[in-house]
């Protein structure tokens, strides 16, 4: 799995004219599932997003976790995260999972989370073409990806 984890002031994420999704300040997570993807690197992802330490301290250096500050989360499934642009100018989609494997991990990821987090993880609708809106904070941003040496 990989996640694109973008710090923010807000976030939103729109299906149509209906607003699915948003925070506040806190974490955008925006998530891929590959084929091999399973329990493990769920379990791994949510450790590591829930102890990284991306927010300041009184001392305005990034020491705090989002369990340290009870920010809010908003996840977005992202195929494209998968996407391969190495031949050609197409991108190909081949290492992304389908809907049929990746929808069940990609929701007990954000249930794990939200029990991690102890508070409610909002989403927006997998597989709709969604709208993403936010103001990222720093910047700071950073793609993780669970099967990484």
């Amino acid at each position: 799995m990989r996640v694109l984890i973008q710090r923010v002031k807000q976030a939103q994420v729109d299906v149509g004219h209906e607003t699915i999704g948003q925070i506040n300040a806190g974490l955008l997570l925006l998530v891929g599932v590959t084929h091999e993807d399973g329990a493990a690197d769920i379990q791994w992802l949510v450790n590591k997003i829930a102890n990284l330490r991306l927010f300041n301290d009184e001392n305005g250096v990034m020491n705090l976790s989002i369990l340290d500050v009870g920010a809010d989360v908003l996840a977005v499934s992202q195929f494209t995260l998968f996407g391969n642009v190495k031949k050609g100018n197409r991108p190909s989609w081949g290492e992304a999972a389908p809907g049929p494997i990746s929808q069940p991990l990609f929701d007990e990821f954000v249930r794990q989370l939200s029990l991690k987090l102890t508070k409610p993880v909002a989403t927006g609708r997998f597989g709709a073409d969604m709208q993403v809106a936010l103001i990222n904070d720093g910047p700071i941003t950073l793609l993780i990806d669970s099967k990484a040496p």
